[in-house]
């Protein structure tokens, strides 16, 4: 009897149990290679994998001009989620795979298992996604991450969101309801016009469901007067919410004058925050960049000009594991073993020594060496 027809013979658990082991062993890697086990299998089932979580797409809605709507069935070692978590998407666009983070609008424990994420196109991973994403295709995930989630103590709760900023807002919003949790919920949400808001519908419907929350829609770009975010809008919400936990996700402006705001009135501490988007400071003035960059397994070398190590690995013609380009993926940690780098969203100066870095957000000072 061969090894697989022993495997099938047991129990699903154990036989699944035991088809990972034969998957990973070295046998498999000898018989798959050059493609390896990963190539071979999804030939079978792209859902397929030895232990990378994959996602069918078994629903599409675009909801405005501008926006998508994506219903996905994980494969077996999804291991679930929080409400307001995300999730980093991969493409594979012109042979190239990238990836993105999406908050998941879903809340835990869907009747139907799903996850759900909102992709507003911007970018190339949305722009793919909005264009082409369709039934039937299978897309790569990270497991959840992320600590924008409920508190385990019930409090008043101030929600705040910007476009498609409503993605995670929503999910807690759709977790209070099926926990029946009893806290005062404010939600102030602010888009151009209700046209092309995201789940302006269901927010409609939520709020028939608990009249007792206060959910406000604020349409910024309707008639002549600004209606963008003021901290006099905090205030007028009562002292209900005066030392409310604040949950705030969306375009950067929006989260830094809620910031600001909950600073000037000392609630900082009670201020939580999703942004995707990093701030990205310039490494050296122009002209003012000085080294090499020394790729040493490729045995390059350039001249440093001042931008991200990751700009500068793929002028030489390298390609470097690359997702978010914002610090938030992790995809591009790369090896260090000489040299210091500076961290371009705080400026921070690291080690001399040997040390992961993401190669995104680090910038050169002087010479560096990477093991790529």
């Amino acid at each position: 009897m061969s090894a697989l027809s022993k495997l099938a013979s047991q129990p699903s658990g154990i036989w699944m149990r035991g088809l990972d082991r034969l998957l990973k062993s070295e046998v498999a890697a000898t018989l798959t290679a050059p493609h390896g086990v990963e190539r071979f299998i999804e030939q079978w089932n792209p859902l397929w994998s030895v232990d990378q979580v994959k996602a069918r797409i078994v629903g599409v809605q675009r909801p405005t001009e501008d926006a998508v709507v994506l219903r996905l069935r994980p494969n077996r070692h999804w291991t679930g989620f929080r409400a307001g978590q995300y999730v980093r998407v991969g493409v594979e666009v012109d042979g190239v795979r990238l990836m993105r983070c999406y908050s998941l609008s879903e809340a835990p424990g869907s009747a139907d298992g799903c996850l759900e994420i909102a992709v507003r196109r911007q970018g190339r991973v949305s722009n793919w996604l909005f264009e082409r994403a369709q039934i039937g295709q299978v897309l790569m995930l990270s497991q959840a991450d992320g600590d924008f989630v409920l508190p385990e103590i019930e409090s008043p709760l101030l929600l705040i969101a910007g476009g498609s900023g409503i993605t995670p807002v929503l999910s807690l919003l759709r977790s209070l309801l099926s926990r029946h949790r009893s806290e005062p919920v404010a939600l102030l949400y602010y888009v151009r016009n209700r046209e092309q808001g995201l789940f302006v519908q269901e927010l409609q419907r939520i709020a028939e469901l608990r009249p007792q929350w206060t959910i406000r829609i604020v349409e910024t770009r309707t008639g002549t007067a600004s209606r963008h975010f003021e901290d006099a809008q905090l205030r007028a919400l009562g002292d209900e919410f005066a030392q409310a936990t604040t949950y705030v996700c969306g375009p950067a402006a929006l989260i830094d004058a809620v910031e600001l705001a909950m600073r000037e009135q000392g609630r900082a501490e009670r201020l939580r925050y999703e942004r995707f988007v990093a701030a990205i400071k310039p490494a050296a003035a122009p002209g003012s960049a000085n080294g090499d960059l020394i790729f040493s397994r490729s045995e390059r070398y350039v001249a440093n000009d001042g931008r991200s190590l990751l700009d500068q690995a793929e002028a030489a013609g390298l390609r470097p594991d690359a997702g978010c380009r914002m610090g938030i993926c992790h995809s591009c940690l790369c090896r260090k073993t000489s040299g210091r780098v500076r961290d371009l969203r705080n400026g921070t100066l690291s080690d001399e020594g040997e040390q992961d870095i993401q190669l995104c957000v680090s910038a050169a000072v002087g010479d560096v060496t990477l093991d790529l």
